[in-house]
């Protein structure tokens, strides 16, 4: 074999015109959207387009009430001024939190392109950073460092790649010996991928490829196609504004055609052209004014309070939000397609298990056996622990690294043992033997020592006897127990390795080896076997269970072999006795699939096991045919497409940049149940945002029933501008800032998903319909029978305006009780305690509405009430509390 300072590597010319003709090794970065954009972007909501519409109306309204015979003034602009603040703060307030994360994001997902790679220039080996790397240099590898583009390996000794990024394989083996290539790998045995790690070994690489014409540089590349899929909520909003214009439209051409019938059809038809237009412009404006009044102003700033309050909160539970919707959207989510390592798994090879045949309880007692087991494990490995701040980081090979782990458990220092012990000679782990020797001078034992490690099976054939029950059996006594050990072990996916080792006498070979491999008639013997997994996360099982209980469908998509997902998916749940062979499929096979099969198919899948990104987003896509709401998690560059075409992305805290610049959400703890938590924000943030609608539509309801009342009675309406300018802002702001910081509960992942796409549930419900109408209509006959009293009376004096003004008031006041109990099955007063907003929302409306009537005198056109009234007002009208109460009751009773 070559070695490294045979090769020559590239010229400074040649480096030069190379980066000239195949590019400099960086990736390019998303073209980023102009903070000027993203502020227009929040006016594409389909209710604040709306509401501009109004706004635009109102302006028209308000400039004939000022300069028209009325003489109104500035106090008729105060309507559409509130209209343009309510635009104003919900698209500012969407804009900025949005602005905010993206900055957190930025310095989450910082790549560096800066670090060190070693390279053969001129001859010599010098060190370059990664992104001076160009087509053709050659590049030396050593464990642990990033391969810095893709290339074709020169030399390989015992090179094994964690290619988890790209496929979803922790480790792989890398050889240039043709014979040994794997031809079922995603890549070429000879061949190693901008991304991917070196955990094992050493090699040198030509580079082929850079920057974006990498595999991983497709990827990025391909991850940044906008899809531009509506979120559930979107889509809803857009029925709801099509429902509201539609109404809206339907009520106002009624009344200006039952109006303009009554003006001549009466006996009172106004004489001359002008009389006649200015009737009808009369007729024209009290149907706009009907419009104006249908529109739900404090909709999108309930919906952004809602989706701003959740982004803020989401953070402190480890889910960094950087698309604002996705809040929402977490919470319609039906189907969460996961990875396996490092987010169902800790990503972290541990001993699950030790079969020492000498040892009667696996602990490494100080005898011989114990002496032995322990210092083989030290010394016959390539691995390394860092110990710092009192955590402790694995180098090296995972599986390697896995059992200094469990020495460092039983109380060993592995570094004191490998430093006392002189190594002799060496024979490095490679992929063709399956095992590893070492000789070493063990003060332990006294003497020299060849330990050997490696496939169980093949160390076991290396053997001449077995240490058991206290003394040396013949292996073919045992085999049979051991095999059928190892298949237990494999059957529930994980690694197995066998030692042996001989206490070498005067007279042996202190190199024991011949052509690289240990030469025959050693005199070994086989002490045990250890099985090593990559544990499932101990919040997993739980939190898988929280949301198949929810009713969302969690599939495993991962490029590890069949039986290693199947075990996993048995782990948390997933998979049952009852799964056939319909329920999980490998990537190839999938891609064979037509897309009528795979559609047939695709709602039954639990698992895609050698999944490639091409498999995975198909399959993302797919499901979204089938009306299903997408959540998908991944940290590896081979998820960046998956995570783009899902309606929710959600990517690891410590994923590869890639993964994360194609995400919508990122869970900084790579926890399973961080994802639980953000679908449970999700459904309590959409119940916060149908509790808003509740309250709101009912008083828009009662408001255009009362002038749709009053102008066919040719009454004028009871409230002045002011007034209405008042409730307006308890309707929108306060309300809405009441309603959307209700806190989340545990409650809602007891329901099911709600359904989505074309035959999906209309945001309004039919139960909120019913409430939405019953009670319009009677705040409507109580307002106008309370009109009808004071009228009867004496007429309507200032005092009787004052107390109708307040009575209004705090109806919608109790009402706003009736919507935080809303879809909870319990009570308004119930988790009070913890509505700390809700409540101060509250007192400021008591409070407002009290300093309004005592103090706002002509500008509010109102009287100081006495306390007996108040107390009147305050106590009729929480029968609207009561009533509910009483509902609420009877409904629980009854569901009980």
């Amino acid at each position: 074999m070559k070695t490294k300072q045979t090769y020559q590597g590239l010229t400074s010319q040649e480096v030069e015109e190379n980066r000239k003709k195949f590019g400099e090794n960086v990736l390019t970065p998303p073209e980023k959207v102009s903070l000027w954009k993203q502020f227009l972007e929040k006016f594409e909501d389909p209710i604040i387009r709306i509401l501009l519409v109004a706004w635009v109306l109102s302006m028209i309204i308000s400039g004939v009430h000022c300069w028209g015979p009325e003489q109104a003034g500035f106090a008729a602009f105060l309507e559409p001024l509130g209209i343009f603040f309510a635009i104003l703060l919900a698209s500012m307030t969407g804009f900025i939190f949005e602005v905010k994360a993206n900055r957190a994001f930025d310095v989450l997902n910082t790549v560096n392109d800066d670090v060190p790679v070693t390279v053969i220039r001129d001859g010599k080996i010098q060190e370059i950073t990664r992104k001076e790397v160009v087509v053709g240099d050659i590049v030396v590898l050593n464990t642990g460092e990033e391969i810095p583009a893709d290339g074709t390996l020169l030399e390989a000794v015992s090179l094994q790649v964690n290619e988890s990024t790209l496929t979803g394989e922790p480790m792989i083996g890398k050889t240039t010996v043709e014979a040994d290539f794997d031809h079922e790998a995603t890549y070429p045995s000879n061949v190693v991928m901008r991304g991917t790690t070196v955990v094992d070994g050493h090699g040198v690489m030509k580079v082929d490829l850079v920057g974006d014409a990498t595999g991983y540089g497709k990827v990025y590349e391909g991850s940044q196609i906008d899809n531009n899929i509506d979120t559930p909520l979107q889509i809803q909003l857009k029925g709801l504004a099509g429902v509201i214009s539609k109404a809206g439209y339907a009520i106002a051409a009624i009344t200006f055609i039952v109006l303009t019938l009554k003006t001549f059809l009466g006996g009172d038809t106004p004489t001359g052209w002008m009389n006649i237009v200015s009737e009808l412009l009369n007729h024209f404006m009290i149907a706009v004014t009907l419009i104006v009044v249908s529109v739900p102003e404090g909709l999108p700033m309930s919906v952004t309070l809602s989706l701003a309050l959740s982004m803020n909160r989401m953070l402190k539970t480890n889910n960094l939000v950087r698309k604002m919707h996705a809040c929402e959207t977490m919470g319609a989510t039906t189907v969460i397609c996961t990875d396996k390592t490092g987010t169902l798994t800790q990503n972290q090879m541990q001993v699950y298990e030790t079969r020492f045949f000498g040892l009667k309880d696996q602990r490494l007692a100080d005898d011989e056996m114990s002496k032995a087991i322990a210092e083989g494990i030290a010394v016959n490995s390539t691995a390394n622990l860092n110990k710092e701040d009192g955590k402790v980081k694995t180098l090296g090979n995972p599986t390697e690294a896995a059992l200094l782990l469990w020495l460092d458990a039983q109380g060993r220092d592995y570094l004191e043992l490998r430093e006392n012990a002189a190594v002799v000679s060496q024979l490095t782990f490679s992929t063709e033997r399956k095992y590893m020797a070492t000789v070493v001078d063990s003060p332990l034992l006294g003497t020299k020592v060849l330990y050997v490690k490696g496939a169980p099976e093949i160390v076991l054939g290396l053997s001449k006897k077995v240490a058991r029950d206290g003394g040396l059996v013949d292996p073919a006594a045992c085999k049979a127990d051991i095999e059928a050990q190892l298949l237990s072990y494999q059957n529930q996916a994980m690694r197995t390795l066998g030692f042996a080792y001989q206490i070498l006498k005067p007279g042996d070979s202190e190199a024991p080896y011949e052509n690289g491999r240990l030469m025959a008639g050693l005199d070994l013997t086989y002490v045990g076997i250890v099985a090593i997994s990559d544990p499932v996360r101990q919040d997993v099982p739980a939190a898988v269970q929280s949301c198949l209980n929810a009713g969302i469908s969690v599939k495993i998509v991962t490029g590890d072999t069949p039986g290693t997902a199947r075990e996993i998916g048995r782990q948390i749940g997933i998979w049952t006795e009852k799964d056939t062979d319909r329920n999980i499929i490998t990537g190839p096979e999938f891609e064979a699939l037509t897309d009528e099969e795979a559609l047939n198919r695709v709602l039954d899948l639990k698992i895609m096991c050698r999944a490639r990104p091409t498999d995975k987003q198909r399959l993302v896509q797919l499901l979204q045919q089938k009306d299903a709401v997408v959540a998908v998690t991944g940290d590896g560059t081979n998820d960046a497409p998956a995570l783009k075409a899902a309606q929710v992305g959600l990517s690891m805290g410590d994923g590869t940049s890639v993964a994360k610049e194609a995400s919508d959400i990122t869970i900084i703890d790579n926890s399973f149940g961080s994802i639980t938590r953000a679908v449970m924000w999700g459904r309590s943030l959409y119940r916060n945002i149908q509790r808003f609608l509740l309250f709101q539509l009912t008083i828009n309801v009662a408001a255009c029933l009362i002038v749709l009342a009053g102008s066919l009675l040719g009454t004028e309406s009871p409230l002045t501008i002011t007034q209405m300018l008042w409730v307006n802002l308890i309707m929108d702001t306060f309300a809405a800032g009441a309603l959307a910081s209700l806190p989340p509960t545990e409650q809602v992942m007891k329901d099911k998903p709600r359904r989505s796409g074309a035959n999906g549930d209309f945001i309004i419900s039919r139960s909120m319909t019913w409430r939405i109408f019953g009670v319009g209509l009677a705040f409507v006959v109580v307002l106008m029978g309370l009109l009808l009293h004071f009228h009867a009376s004496e007429g309507l004096t200032p005092h009787d305006l004052s107390w109708f003004f307040s009575f209004f008031v705090m109806l919608q006041f109790w009402n706003m009780f009736n919507a935080k109990a809303y879809l909870t099955g319990g009570s308004a007063f119930a988790g009070l305690s913890r509505c700390t907003s809700f409540l101060w929302v509250a007192l400021l409306i008591l409070g407002g509405q009290y300093l309004i009537v005592t103090f706002g005198g002509a500008m509010f056109s109102v009287v100081p009430l006495p306390w007996e009234d108040w107390l009147l007002i305050i106590a009729s009208s929480s029968l609207v509390l009561w009533i509910g109460e009483l509902a609420r009751l009877v409904m629980s009773f009854r569901n009980k």
